[in-house]
This record gives C-alpha cells, structure tokens and sequence, in this order.
C-alpha cells in the first residue's frame, strides 16, 4: 500500500504443513499483492535452538536466487524477548548477506523491543529509521492481522500491530555483522 510499485518475495519460515496457518499466508500474500513461499521450521512455544548451518540452508532453499534491491529480516535480538527463531534468522541473514549468499543493496532489520516483556513491543526510536504509520496504513495491517490472519480482537498479535515502525538499515555487509555481536 505504501510501496504500491514495490515487487515484493516473503518468505515465512514456519509452519508450512499447518493448512490453516498456510491458507492464510498466502491470502495475505493476495492482499499484500506479492509472491512469496513456506518453510516448515518449528516455531512453537518451546523452541529449542537450531543448527546455524540448518537455518541458513532453509533460507537458501526458499530465497529466488536472484538480486535484491532490499531484504527485510528479523534482527539478531528478536522483536519480543526470547523469540528463538526470530533471533536465529535475524543472524543468519546477516552471514549468508556478508558471506554474499544474499545478494542485496541493502539489509533493514526490524527495530522492536518489549522492555524484557514489560510491556508490548514498540518500534525504536533513536538510531533507526523510524515511522509513525498513517491510520490508513494501520487500519490496513491491522486487517490483515485480524481478518486475513483471524486473529481475534483482543489476541496478542492484534494488540501489538506497530502503530510505528523502525528498522535498522545496512548497506554494508561488515556493519550489519557488527550488531551481531554487540
């Protein structure tokens, strides 16, 4: 919506063979009018740390290969306190773009945090690309999260739909592998 010109490839690591969770994938690949492709890494709520090679071959597996001008990936700290698998792909992301696995221009990685959980995630706002979202854009997300996704009214991931955003942006391989190990 804010990018209409935009071709856009999503990937979703998680729960390919869960026939609910997938139809309603790819409806929101309908609605977002992109292309886009499941993997099937386990995502539940007690995740237990996976191979870095593991998670960077899956990756491989599902990107096109082709260039990018922009890849957009979870970043290294989660968005949330402890999302295991979105810590593991915000890092392998980055090592598969340094290493030159992933070809692209430009890395941004979600900028969230909850206060270790005291609180719902909210977009940082110093040291990143931050955004204010129009109500026009949120009504939208929010609609996909509650009517696309059929998450109820009340359900945590409608409740936290980002009413900002903010990312941190790379053009540098090298950089981006430095906020890995901060």
């Amino acid at each position: 919506m804010s990018n209409p010109l935009w071709e856009c490839f999503i990937i979703c690591l998680s729960r390919k063979n869960d026939t609910e969770r997938a139809a309603r994938f790819y409806q929101a690949l309908k609605v977002l009018n992109s292309e886009g492709v499941m993997g099937d890494l386990d995502d539940g709520p007690d995740q237990k740390p996976l191979d870095e090679a593991a998670v960077e071959r899956i990756i491989l597996d599902l990107l096109p290969h082709k260039h990018f001008d922009l890849v957009i990936s979870h970043n290294t700290l989660g968005e949330y306190t402890r999302h295991i698998r979105h810590e593991e792909v915000g890092k392998a992301v980055i090592i598969l773009w340094n290493a030159g696995k992933i070809s692209a221009n430009e890395l941004w990685t979600f900028a969230y945090e909850d206060g270790n959980k005291e609180y719902f995630p909210r977009a940082v706002e110093s040291n990143t690309d931050y955004h204010r979202l129009s109500k026009q854009i949120w009504r939208w997300k929010y609609s996909i999260m509650t009517e696309t996704y059929g998450f109820g009214k009340n359900s945590w991931e409608a409740q936290t739909t980002p009413r900002s955003e903010a990312f941190r942006q790379f053009s540098d391989p090298n950089k981006a592998v430095k906020i890995m190990n901060c």
